[in-house]
């Protein structure tokens, strides 16, 4: 249920994001082509009305009668194809001398709605796309806010030697569709693609997501293992520490019971040094001796420490070995010293005394299982 929910959220963080930064660029993106497409669009009536002006200029100054440059520049435009644009030709009064359509021919022009633009201000492909999308008046004489224009006027250019304007039209019905069509193209592409990518995300999130679960449960089952023989290590360890408290109790129990005439084996004492003083010490008292440095020294139970001239072999051997156990070549060690033993390394144990030793009293893996049996005799 947690990894339903996660990979839930997963998706709707995707989505979300994905749908932000796509809003932002698709309208950049839709803008850009648009104002490539309108500035096609003024690139080519700004160029077909300067060479009409150009032209009609020409035959005036050629002397030909403005009468026959009228009707020949009406018979040229007339019922040609306005689908995406025209050119037509007004006097400075705003009266209709040339176009497409004939019945406005003689028509007076209205100053409130002439145009978008003016002789003095040029509009760019920005401007138009602001013109169609805001419907904000650009430097023209009227607002542009009449829904039911099919066209507007988006360049003027005069003709010289005359009071004679050439005007390009351009349908902006037409235009406003085709930039229509272009944002529908962009928002099914994106659509297709932030579904796709949507898809693939969360698909890839839900592999990567698994495999990783796997790693974790191996991981976890591998942890398990490892606490399981830890606990197996606790549990022996915690054995061992009974079978030592036992065999503690037995050792002095035997001491109790022991008669005065023992064994002659098991030494009584140990002649010790300190300093240049001679000091038996009676093998009760000792609890552990060890040797450092070629030195062997002898550590009492009140925590007194001496050194003494015989080696741990010889003394080992003339002690009472349920007493005492060689726990490797530098200790001998006393049973009623051990406080605690404990896991040391890979399969070793220390051995924890009171008083505290110095130096680690470590068994090793080979003597581990005879000390076990050692404290269990």
């Amino acid at each position: 249920m947690r990894k339903d929910r996660l990979y839930f959220f997963t998706f709707l963080a995707i989505t979300v994001i994905f749908v932000l930064i796509a809003g932002i660029s698709t309208r950049s993106f839709i803008k850009v082509s648009a104002n490539n497409l309108l500035n096609t669009q003024l690139e080519s009536s700004k160029r077909e009305a300067r060479e009409v002006a150009s032209l009609i200029g020409f035959q005036l100054a050629s002397g030909i009668p403005k009468d026959s440059v009228i009707d020949n520049v009406q018979r040229s435009i007339e019922n040609t194809n306005i689908e995406n644009g025209f050119i037509c030709m007004f006097d400075w009064s705003g009266k209709e001398i040339c176009h497409p359509d004939i019945t406005k021919v003689g028509q007076q022009i209205n100053p409130n709605q002439s145009s978008v633009t003016s002789v003095d201000g040029e509009m760019t492909s920005e401007d138009f796309y602001e013109l169609l999308t805001d419907k904000r008046s650009f430097g023209g004489v009227r607002d542009f806010k009449e829904e039911d224009r099919d066209s507007e006027i988006i360049y003027l250019y005069p003709v010289k030697n005359s009071d004679w304007i050439i005007a390009a039209h351009a349908n902006v019905k037409k235009i406003s569709t085709q930039i229509d069509d272009i944002r529908n193209k962009f928002y099914t592409i994106f659509i297709i693609m932030g579904a796709a990518l949507i898809l693939c995300s969360v698909i890839m999130v839900r592999i990567i997501g698994s495999a990783y679960e796997k790693k974790l449960e191996a991981k976890n089952q591998k942890l398990e293992d490892q606490n399981q023989r830890l606990g197996d290590e606790v549990v022996n360890l915690a054995k061992l520490n009974k079978d030592l408290d036992n065999y503690q109790q037995k050792v002095m129990d035997t001491k109790l019971n022991v008669p005065k005439t023992d064994s002659e084996k098991n030494k009584k004492r140990i002649l010790t040094y300190v300093r240049n003083e001679l000091r038996p010490i009676s093998t009760e008292d000792i609890a552990y001796i060890y040797t450092e440095s070629t030195i062997t020294y002898v550590v009492c139970f009140d925590g007194s420490r001496s050194t003494t001239n015989v080696s741990l072999d010889e003394l080992f051997s003339n002690m009472d070995e349920s007493h005492f156990y060689r726990a490797n070549r530098q200790f001998i060690v006393a049973i009623s010293a051990i406080n605690k033993i404990i896991k040391y390394g890979n399969n070793q144990l220390k051995i924890l005394v009171d008083p505290n030793s110095e130096v680690d009293i470590i068994i090793s893996k080979n003597k581990a299982a005879e000390f076990k049996q050692w404290l269990n005799s």
